[in-house]
């Protein structure tokens, strides 16, 4: 039976990786996978999903307009998976469902939970209200406990605190820490 599933970390929680890790594992057995990422995440150039230990692959691209079940419906693959899920409209998370319980495709989105504010994105709130199973990918704080908070940084470091919620950025803009390094570096930013 087909499912969703939101499987969701702190940056370097290895999102990128264990989605390249499944969909390479659909391949090998004979299936199709469709990778979808979003189109203002160029990292690893448009259109491309890549992990920081190397693996890559070419994927699809959403727009905030992108009508994801009805490629879906035309391609009809064994497996859609979902990297930058974050970045997802809340009706495109109701489409993935759709391409779930209308389909009986599996969907897997692969995101972040929260913003450098420790706010949900829109697309992951509505992934955690609908998903099928959610699962979280651990990532690890400096001091050693489990990373849930993706700290903006500035150039010399330090913490960020205001500013748009979408910045693309990888380990030159974001760290991963603890809630509690997460707080401390919050209230002793520069105002």
């Amino acid at each position: 039976m087909a499912q969703l599933y939101f499987y969701y970390g702190a940056m370097n929680a290895g999102k990128s990786t264990t989605l390249l890790q499944a969909s390479f594992n659909y391949r090998e057995r004979g299936m199709t996978t469709m990778l979808w990422t979003a189109a203002l995440d160029s990292r690893a150039g448009v259109g491309r999903i890549g992990s920081r230990i190397g693996l890559e692959a070419d994927a699809m691209t959403f727009l905030p307009e992108t009508d994801i079940f009805s490629a879906v419906e035309a391609a009809m693959p064994d497996c859609v998976m979902v990297d930058e899920a974050q970045f997802l409209g809340q009706a495109q998370v109701d489409q993935l469902g759709a391409v779930v319980d209308r389909l009986s495709v599996p969907v897997l989105a692969y995101g972040l939970r929260t913003d450098f504010q420790g706010r949900l994105f829109p697309g992951s709130e509505r992934l955690l209200a609908i998903a099928d199973k959610l699962v979280e990918l651990k990532a690890v704080c400096a001091c050693g406990r489990k990373a849930t908070m993706n700290l903006r940084v500035d150039a010399q470091g330090r913490a960020v605190t205001q500013g748009a919620q979408t910045e693309i950025g990888g380990n030159d803009r974001y760290v991963a820490v603890c809630r509690r390094h997460f707080s401390e570096a919050l209230a002793s930013a520069p105002a």
